[in-house]
C-alpha cells in the first residue's frame, strides 16, 4: 500500500478537499501537522486546498497509471489562496512540481501592474485589508487572468486548462504531466510561506521562461464530422473567432459541439469504430455489433473532436474486431439533456481507457493500468487478427461469458471503474456540454 503524506506547514488549520482519496471526505490538517491516508495503485484524483470557502491550488494524482508510473502535478486551473508542491517520496528535495511561493510572487507581480492592468483583473484577483493579493480564481475561466499568471508561473504549475477538453493545452501546461518513476509515497505540502519539501534547497526541476509565452497560440484540434449537416454546421461555427487580452494575444480553442473527444495514447495509429444502438429503451439497448456508422483514424498520441448527432447512444471501440474495450454513451439524454458515459469490458478488453467530461467539472472514470498483461491464459482470447485480449464476460453469440477474465478484472479494478458485468454501481460520468473525452490506451 502507497501513501499521501499531506503537510500544513503554515501556523494555520488548512482544510482540503478530497477527491478519490480519503472517502471523498473533506481533511482538516492543524497548523504545523501532517496526514497520511492511502493511496492504492490505480487511484486517482486530486487533494484541493480551500480559501474562503472556494478552492484553489490541487495537487493532482494518478497512482501506477500508465506502465505502471505515478503521474502527480500541482494545478492551479481553479485558482489559488497558498502555495503547494508535491514529489514521488525518495526524489531529491529540488526536484518536485508547482510553484513554492506561488502567492509572494503573485503579489509582487500584480503590485507591478499598472492601475489599467489591475481594473482589468477586478473580481479575479482578491485583496486583504492592506492590498496585498490574497486568492485569486479560476485563470481557466478568464483569459486575461491566465495571462497574468503566466508571467510569474509559467512551467511551474497548470495555469490554463492544459491538454484538458475543449483544446490541446498550452506546452507549458502540458509538461506538468511528465509521469513520475514508478509508484511511490506522494508527498504535498502546503505553506503561505515556502512550500518546498526542503526550503533550504532551490527548485531545480525544469521550468519555462515566462517571455517565450508572451504570445500564446492554442490551435484547434482536428474535427471529424459524423452528424447531420446541421450539427456539422454548428460545430463548425463554433470555430469562429480569437480572443485577445492585454496581457499578450491568445487564440481561443474552439468550444466543443456535440459528440466526443478521442484521444489515441499510444505509439502508432489506430482506427476507431463508432456504433449506434440498434434500439433503446426501459434501461436497456439493443448492442449493435455488426454495423458501424462510422469510423475514424487517429495518429499517435492524438486527439480529434468527433461531432455526432445529439441522438447518438452507442459506443466507440478500437478496431471492428473483438474482444474489445467499449467506451458507452449517449451524447444527450432526454431526462437531464447532458452526455453520459462509461467505460464496459462486458465484451471484453483490448487496452485501458478512460471518460471525462469536458465541461469544466473534471468529473471521470475508467482505468489507465494494463490489465491484459499478466492475466491467467484461461482469461485470454485472441482477436481475428491475432492480437491478445481479455475475453467477454457476458457472453455473445460465440458462447457464455468468461468466469476467469471477471475473477481478474474484478481483482484488478474493482466494481468502480469499468462495467465487468451487468447491473449498476460503476459512478456515470456526465457533461452538460454533450461532450465527453474518452481516451484509449493500447497495452
Amino acid at each position: 500500500m502507497h501513501y499521501l503524506h499531506i503537510k500544513n506547514r503554515s501556523n494555520h488549520p488548512q482544510t482540503f478537499q478530497c477527491h478519490g482519496f480519503n472517502k471523498d471526505k473533506d481533511l482538516t490538517i492543524q497548523a504545523n501537522g501532517e496526514a497520511r491516508i492511502e493511496a492504492p495503485d490505480g487511484t486517482s484524483g486530486a487533494i484541493i486546498a480551500v480559501h474562503d470557502n472556494q478552492i484553489g491550488e490541487q495537487c493532482e494524482i494518478t497512482k501506477c497509471g500508465y506502465m505502471g508510473n505515478d503521474t502527480i502535478d500541482i494545478s492551479n486551473i481553479v485558482g489559488a489562496g497558498g502555495n503547494m508542491t508535491c514529489q514521488q517520496v525518495g526524489d531529491p528535495p529540488g526536484k518536485f512540481k508547482g510553484h513554492e511561493t506561488f502567492m509572494q510572487a503573485c503579489n509582487q507581480a500584480y503590485h507591478k501592474l499598472p492601475q489599467d492592468k489591475k481594473n482589468q483583473l477586478k473580481g479575479h484577483v482578491f485583496l486583504d485589508s492592506k492590498g496585498n493579493v490574497k486568492r485569486i480564481g479560476p485563470p481557466k475561466n478568464f483569459r486575461p487572468l491566465e495571462e497574468f499568471v503566466r508571467t510569474f508561473a509559467n512551467g511551474r504549475t497548470y495555469i490554463g486548462v492544459g491538454a484538458w477538453g475543449p483544446h490541446a493545452g498550452n506546452p507549458a501546461d502540458n509538461e506538468q504531466s511528465k509521469a513520475g518513476k514508478g509508484s511511490k509515497d506522494i508527498l504535498i505540502v502546503y505553506s503561505d510561506g515556502n512550500a518546498a519539501p526542503d526550503p533550504s534547497k532551490p527548485f531545480t526541476g525544469q521550468s519555462v521562461d515566462a517571455n517565450a509565452f508572451t504570445v500564446l497560440s492554442v490551435a484547434p484540434q482536428d474535427v471529424l464530422a459524423l452528424g447531420t449537416p446541421e450539427e456539422e454546421a454548428a460545430a463548425a461555427a463554433n470555430g469562429n473567432g480569437d480572443a485577445a487580452n492585454a496581457f499578450g494575444v491568445l487564440a481561443a480553442a474552439p468550444p466543443l459541439g456535440p459528440g466526443i473527444q478521442l484521444t489515441n495514447k499510444s505509439p502508432r495509429k489506430n482506427t476507431y469504430f463508432f456504433y449506434d444502438n440498434y434500439w433503446n429503451g426501459n434501461g436497456e439497448a439493443g448492442a449493435n455489433f455488426d454495423r458501424p456508422l462510422k469510423h475514424v483514424e487517429v495518429g499517435p498520441n492524438q486527439t480529434v473532436h468527433v461531432a455526432l448527432d445529439v441522438k447518438f447512444k452507442g459506443r466507440v471501440q478500437r478496431g471492428d474486431q473483438l474482444p474489445a474495450t467499449w467506451g458507452e454513451f449517449q451524447v444527450r439524454a432526454a431526462d437531464d439533456g447532458r452526455a453520459h458515459g462509461d467505460i464496459s469490458l462486458q465484451q471484453g478488453c483490448d487496452g485501458a481507457a478512460t471518460v471525462a467530461a469536458t465541461d469544466g467539472s473534471r468529473v471521470s472514470n475508467g482505468f489507465t493500468q494494463d490489465i491484459v498483461k499478466g492475466a491467467p491464459a484461461a482469461a485470454v482470447e485472441k482477436k481475428p487478427n491475432g492480437e491478445r485480449a481479455l475475453a467477454s464476460t457476458e457472453g455473445n453469440w460465440k458462447g457464455p461469458g468468461n468466469q476467469a477474465a471477471t475473477d481478474w478484472e474484478y481483482k484488478q479494478l474493482g466494481s468502480e471503474k469499468a462495467y465487468i458485468k451487468g447491473g449498476s454501481g460503476v459512478p456515470d460520468v456526465a457533461s452538460k456540454n454533450n461532450c465527453l473525452h474518452f481516451t484509449f490506451y493500447v497495452p
